[in-house]
Parts: structure tokens; C-alpha cells; sequence
């Protein structure tokens, strides 16, 4: 099974999983780009996963739908959402028959309410939650929430391939570097970020145990990330949620 990113709008990937003959597709908020990749590669879509309701993840559904009438189309339980024919709910098991693929679903609110991920051995796809030196902002959800949804992600498997849906990497690097400049790792990393993005090339996916040695989101027991977390807030914080909260806003003020 190979794995592609589709460009869509400014800085989106629409995920298109195929064995050369069944596509899968995850957040196709453009049809028109799908549409092409699929006539360009002979490829029929078997299935649509959706992570959240949002209109840059959804907005393809329904000229998708109407190109493939018979099309499964999984997501969040949500009437934000229309076209979705089956809603699916914490630990359910998505099965594509297509691909012979097993993906497990967790609910992991925080960037909005009804987020979801879709983990199968080797890699997730999770939306805008997770993102490569950063995560997604809290437009719905609670730093509680979006702190026990970034641990979910933390606690698969190491080699784990994170498959997020934005290109937000350069600027997640610089913030990453603001945090904590003395990281080696993630020096290394900006270098090869600014070689991958001036060659027209995309950083995603990237594997948890990458992330885990740059992205400060995952990194809030670092001495130097809860130190500066705490001249942020100008206060003591006294667990992660509350690392977790300054950081974000320092992010979002950045």
C-alpha cells in the first residue's frame, strides 16, 4: 500500500492510501484535486475518513459522494458533518475491505470537540491535533483535553508515522526553537526542513520518536520548556496541563 500526499488549498494534505487500484482518501476538503489524483493514477475511491468537522476537512464530500454513490464515508459523530454514513465513536474499528486495513478510532478532543484519529500498526492519521514541532489550536476543547489528546498520540509505539494535515512546519520549528535553542536535535532538524521545503518537498509524515525528541507539546517535563512556560505565565505551574496552557498561548502570541 502506498501513501500520498495531495496538496490542497495553501498548505493542506489530503492522505490518499491505495494499492494501486482502491483509494482511500483522509479529510478531502477539496473533490476537484482528489478527483484528479484519482484519474491520473486509475484509481476507483473505496472510502473517505474524515478526523473533525472542519470545512478545509469536509468541504469534498459531497461532489465526492455524488462522483462514487456507493462510497463509505467514516467520521465523528457530528451534524456539522453531512454526507457521513457511518459515525463512529471511541475505540470503534474501521475495517477497509479495499486495502485489507484495520484502523482503530480514538477520540481525541481539544482542537475541536469531536476530533478523532485513526491508528493502525505503523502509523495515524490525526488531523490537525498533532503536527510536526507543534499542535493544533484549541478551538473547541480545553488545555485538559488537549493535553490528554496529545498523550494519547504520545503513547503509541515509538516508529509510529504521524500523518497530520497541514504544512506548518517551518513556522512550528521557529516557535519549537524560541522554546528551547540549545536542542541539538531540532537544530538539526529546522536544517533539514528549510532543504525539504526549498525543494518543494513535504515534511510530513514524521515518526513519534522524532517528535518526541523536538516538539515541545510533547516535551512539557523538559527543565527548559516548563522554565519557559513559566516566565511566560510569570507564575509557578504546577503540572502539565498548566505547561501545556502557557505554551500554547505563547504559541498562539508568537
Amino acid at each position: 500500500m502506498k501513501i500520498f500526499p495531495i496538496p490542497a488549498f495553501s498548505d493542506n494534505y489530503i492522505w490518499a492510501m491505495h494499492d494501486e487500484s482502491s483509494c482511500v482518501v483522509v479529510d478531502p476538503g477539496d473533490a476537484e484535486v482528489v478527483l484528479a489524483f484519482l484519474q491520473q493514477h486509475n484509481l476507483t475511491l473505496a472510502a473517505i475518513l474524515i478526523t473533525h468537522h472542519h470545512h478545509d476537512h469536509t468541504g469534498g464530500i459531497q461532489v465526492l459522494s455524488e462522483h462514487y454513490p456507493d462510497i463509505h464515508v467514516f467520521g465523528p459523530s457530528n451534524a456539522k458533518i453531512k454526507g457521513i454514513t457511518q459515525a463512529l465513536e471511541h475505540n470503534d474499528v474501521v475495517y477497509i475491505n479495499e486495502l485489507k486495513i484495520e484502523f482503530i478510532v480514538s477520540e481525541i478532543p481539544g482542537h475541536t470537540l469531536d476530533h478523532i484519529m485513526y491508528y493502525t500498526k505503523g502509523l495515524v492519521f490525526c488531523g490537525d491535533t498533532l503536527f510536526s514541532a507543534g499542535c493544533g489550536r484549541m478551538f473547541e476543547g480545553s488545555p485538559t483535553q488537549m493535553r490528554a489528546s496529545l498523550k494519547k498520540i504520545s503513547d503509541l509505539p515509538e516508529e509510529t508515522m504521524i500523518y497530520c494535515t497541514h504544512e506548518y512546519t517551518q513556522a512550528n520549528v521557529q516557535f519549537a526553537l524560541h522554546v528551547e535553542p540549545n536542542n541539538q536535535y531540532l537544530q538539526r532538524y529546522e536544517s533539514w526542513v528549510q532543504r525539504q521545503r526549498g525543494n518543494g518537498i513535504p515534511t510530513i509524515p514524521t515518526s513519534l520518536s522524532e517528535q518526541l525528541q523536538l516538539n515541545p507539546f510533547l516535551r512539557l517535563h523538559e527543565p527548559d520548556i516548563k522554565a519557559f512556560a513559566e516566565q511566560y505565565a510569570n507564575n509557578k505551574l504546577t503540572d502539565s496541563v498548566q505547561v501545556f496552557a502557557a505554551l500554547r498561548k505563547a504559541k498562539d502570541e508568537f
